[in-house]
């Protein structure tokens, strides 16, 4: 009698979604990885240009030319929002000493208050020694601070570390009125485990919580206009905090956030 010959089972449909999904997230990584940290400046002639084939997106695309010269472009990753904003603050005080001086102390200060809200003293010591560095080296020369802090934000070690030190800026103003922010946040979670889980880790998405966060905590203005698919041509814009003059323009496009220049 012949030995019975087993048939292996299918392959199970399930390693077959991770498979795929473990194919997309490369290819994902590999898009992002070849856009970098952050880009040159553009014409706004550009987005039009990128949406000519999408009539409801090139008409929003007119009308912010009508109001912005520039786009600067910045990796999607995740950690678009923080790297956005510090860049196009940094790049606003370099032409602006009372603003500068007034945000170095800020800065300086900030460790002191992180760590009286329970945050390890040795891990924040680490990331706001890099962002202290960045923030003197774009306080000299003007010249030589723009490509300074062109040269940083291109280096993924500096550029993230900024990003880090921002992400627990906002964790630590979250924390402080918890009970205000609280009301924002959806489920079961606590305000230190949406900021363990949303706000701290890197690649996490930013979202009106953390824009309201960030920019009461370092008292700056924040105008991020909305691009979507909604009703009409205009592009919606909302201030952080409210009522506040912005001193950073943002554009958001789902997912998405780049810098934008009056």
């Amino acid at each position: 009698m012949e030995d019975a010959t087993v048939t292996p089972a299918p392959e199970n449909s399930v390693n077959q979604d991770e498979l795929i999904l473990q194919q997309q997230r490369s290819i994902e990584k590999e898009i992002s990885e070849s856009i970098p940290l952050i880009g040159e400046k553009e014409s706004l002639k550009g987005l039009e240009r990128e949406y000519e084939e999408d009539p409801v997106y090139l008409s929003k695309a007119k009308v912010l030319g009508e109001k912005y010269s520039f786009i600067r472009r910045t990796r999607p990753d995740g950690n678009c929002f923080f790297r956005a904003f510090s860049y196009a603050y940094l790049e606003r005080l370099i032409n602006n000493k009372e603003e500068y001086d007034k945000f170095r102390d800020l800065a300086f200060k900030s460790k002191d208050n992180l760590v009286a809200l329970g945050f390890p003293k040795f891990t924040v010591e680490d990331f706001h020694d890099t962002f202290m560095e960045v923030i003197d080296k774009v306080g000299g020369d003007t010249e030589t601070s723009h490509a300074e802090l062109h040269k940083f934000f291109n280096e993924q070690g500096y550029s993230d570390y900024v990003v880090v030190y921002l992400r627990l800026i906002t964790s630590g103003q979250l924390q402080k009125e918890a009970d205000f922010y609280q009301n924002f946040i959806e489920g079961d979670r606590t305000v230190v485990e949406f900021c363990h889980q949303e706000v701290e880790p890197m690649y996490k998405e930013s979202d009106h919580i953390h824009i309201i966060a960030m920019s009461t905590a370092l008292n700056t203005g924040v105008r991020v206009k909305y691009m979507d698919r909604g009703a009409g041509t205009e592009v919606v814009a909302h201030d952080f905090p409210e009522g506040s003059t912005p001193s950073v323009h943002l554009l958001y496009r789902p997912g998405h956030y780049d810098i934008l220049y009056p």
